[in-house]
């Protein structure tokens, strides 16, 4: 077999060894095909015409969501519950094509309680209605985790329960579209001034009923100019919005009066134009902002439910009401929810949610554990210190450089242009009242009123929303993304740039890797590379990538121990690979040296030394940055002395 032929399910490399072939389809792994057999066996196989390999490998979820079970959390998840019926929405991260819209909106074929199913895309979400005497929500999850579509269940979803949209911006939006429209489709006789009987005789009641149209558009949908210009002069401050709500107040007085006296029909037309494209581009800038937010905080990530143990009986409580003194169990994988005491003997903590470094840390019987780490191995038992609000990382998410609201002071650029255009918009209209009001009051009127509305920065307005958008959007399709549409502008002020060493200059995918010790022959380095070929170690699948390209060997034993090492038996061979603890020899005193030691057969021969290799290109980078005036920095582990970068 071709060891390049890929899943049919998920579409991953299919190795040699691994090859599953059902139904003369070929799969990676045990999972892929058991997904394929729960479609077939509901004639749900239509799933593989929309895209090619569109399925993901399903994950082992044991007791991952036994907390689902719990009714306190159970009521904080579902957005509906009446009687039996159930309706809850999933965040799925996997939805990505057709496919997926098709076999999560045909949920029901696989599980009878479900009644219905509809997927927003955008979103990435899942909305269900289900009976609750038929299916739990558990089972739901558990289905969809088996398929390959596992749900993201977090304590976000937990604390603050259904999310409500702000939809004002869209009703304001409908509004002035309506009313634009009719009033543009009314307002074609007085552009063409045509003489025709009947449009002469029904001219007022046309007027009248723009006057009508344009009513909602002012007072409902461009209240938010008038609000914002309001709270600007009450705080001292000139923004954009003030000159814009005197442009269109004055342009409403304007055309009303027009219309009372039999002038014409005014300047609603525009006016309601200039309010529907405003607030276009405001919901442009907030769409494209929203499809590339990444806002999050701690409770993002943090589960729900935890284990608890009381009286060695084990349940799911909400992590609220975790308290001081409680014990609790964490498993593979699962987040450190509250700073604690360690129970169990040993545990091997990541904690690069944390810190960003992604070096495992050991921990022991006694020593105290915080919140955000992620356990590794075999699963552990804590006694809490602290609650979740009082724990290390909710005092440290806290502190005001992490709030999503925080009081800006950076001007922008159109309120600094405001800060001087709008006195001396109103100087000049004053100056031309006073002017004319000596020759003609009606004139004088005229030219007060017609500085005002064709003066008015709307193009302004509406070029700031649409360009910040787009910008937004190019930054987006670069995989760069911004906080929010303020640090646009506040790039243009940047004199410094700050790099992360580790994973922002330094690279995983390429490494300078060398070996010292007893020379290796072509069937000891086999031996390694098919060692490491069962490691998910970010070490374990540098050198694997390294080591030159060797056949498959059968593999009859295999041992990987968290922080330690791995343990792999061929036909006799024992191969140990991991930390000198690890391996039995004695660690030489070198700084700041990352390095993965080699034992064959228990004969020590040498160790594969790993240094920083940077990302091409980077030289080139900071040449360009510095050329440009910018002063370079960059944070790494104040223990590496050794390390330099230079341009």
């Amino acid at each position: 077999m071709d060891a390049s032929k890929s899943c049919f399910h998920c579409g991953l490399e299919i190795q040699k060894l691994e090859l599953i072939v059902f139904e003369e389809k070929e799969f990676c792994c045990k999972g892929c095909q058991t997904v394929y057999e729960i479609f077939s066996k509901n004639d749900l196989v239509c799933y593989y015409d929309f895209a090619n390999s569109p399925g993901a490998t399903p994950l082992d979820i044991s007791a991952k969501y036994d907390f689902l079970d719990n009714e306190k959390i159970l009521e904080k998840v579902l957005e509906f519950q009446e009687d039996n019926t159930c309706v809850v929405s999933l965040m799925i991260p996997h939805i990505h094509c057709s496919s997926c819209i098709w076999i999560l909106e045909n949920l029901q074929r696989l599980e009878a309680g479900v009644r219905a199913s509809v997927v927003n895309f955008n979103e990435k979400t899942v909305r269900i209605t289900y009976k609750s005497d038929e299916v739990s929500l558990k089972s739901i999850v558990n289905l969809l985790s088996s398929i390959g579509y596992e749900p993201y269940i977090s304590l976000e979803n937990y604390e603050t329960g259904v999310k409500k949209d702000d939809r004002s911006l869209t009703y304001k939006l409908g509004v002035a579209f309506f009313c634009f429209g009719n009033i543009m489709l009314l307002s074609f006789p007085e552009y063409f001034e045509t003489n025709e009987f009947w449009l002469d005789q029904y001219k007022d009641f046309f007027r009248w009923l723009i006057f009508g149209l344009s009513l909602p558009t002012f007072f409902y949908s461009g209240s938010g100019y008038y609000i914002s210009a309001y709270r600007s002069l009450r705080s001292g401050m000139l923004n954009i919005d003030i000159p814009i709500a005197l442009g269109l107040i004055v342009m409403f007085i304007r055309s009303t009066v027009d219309i009372v006296m039999g002038y014409g029909q005014g300047f609603f037309d525009s006016l309601a134009s200039l309010i529907f494209f405003m607030l276009l581009g405001k919901m442009f800038q907030i769409k494209t902002y929203n499809f590339l937010n990444f806002e999050r905080d701690f409770k993002s990530y943090f589960p729900i439910a935890v284990t608890k143990i009381t009286n060695g009986t084990e349940e799911n409580v909400p992590i609220y009401d975790i308290v001081k003194g409680d014990k609790l169990m964490i498993r593979n994988q699962e987040l450190i929810p509250v700073d604690g005491i360690l129970i169990s003997s040993e545990a091997t903590l990541d904690y690069s949610f944390v810190t960003g470094e992604a070096n495992a840390i050991k921990k022991h019987s006694g020593d105290k554990i915080f919140a955000g780490g992620k356990q590794m191995g075999q699963l552990i038992e804590m006694q809490v210190l602290e609650s979740v609000s009082q724990s290390y990382l909710t005092q440290l998410w806290s502190n005001d450089v992490f709030q999503k609201k925080v009081n800006q002071h950076f001007k922008t650029i159109t309120d600094q242009i405001s800060h001087y255009f709008t006195p001396i918009l109103l100087l000049i209209a004053i100056a031309g009242f006073g002017y004319w009001i000596f020759y003609d009051v009606n004139t004088a009127f005229n030219v007060f009123t017609a500085v005002l509305i064709v003066a008015c920065p709307c193009a302004l307005a509406l070029t700031a929303p649409f360009t910040f958008g787009n910008i937004l959007r190019i930054l987006g399709n670069k995989k760069i993304y911004l906080k929010n549409a303020l640090v646009i502008e506040q790039l243009a002020k940047v004199d410094t740039i700050v790099f992360d060493k580790t994973g922002t200059i330094t690279t995983t995918q390429i490494a300078t890797i060398e070996y010292t010790g007893i020379g290796l022959s072509d069937n000891q380095v086999q031996l390694i590379k098919n060692s490491l070929r069962a490691s998910n170690h970010p070490l374990s699948r540098m050198l694997y990538n390294e080591l030159p390209e060797t056949d498959f060997l059968k593999m009859s034993d295999f041992k990987e121990y968290v922080g330690k090492g791995v343990e792999a038996r061929f036909e006799g061979n024992k191969i140990l690979l991991g930390s000198p603890q690890f391996i039995g020899v004695q660690q030489e005193q070198t700084l700041a040296e990352t390095s993965i030691y080699v034992s064959i057969n228990d004969i020590y021969l040498g160790k594969y030394v790993f240094k920083n290799a940077y990302r091409e290109g980077l030289s080139k980078l900071f040449k360009r940055l510095s050329k440009n005036v910018f002063k370079l920095d960059f944070l790494t582990n104040l223990q590496d002395k050794t390390t330099k970068i230079t341009t």
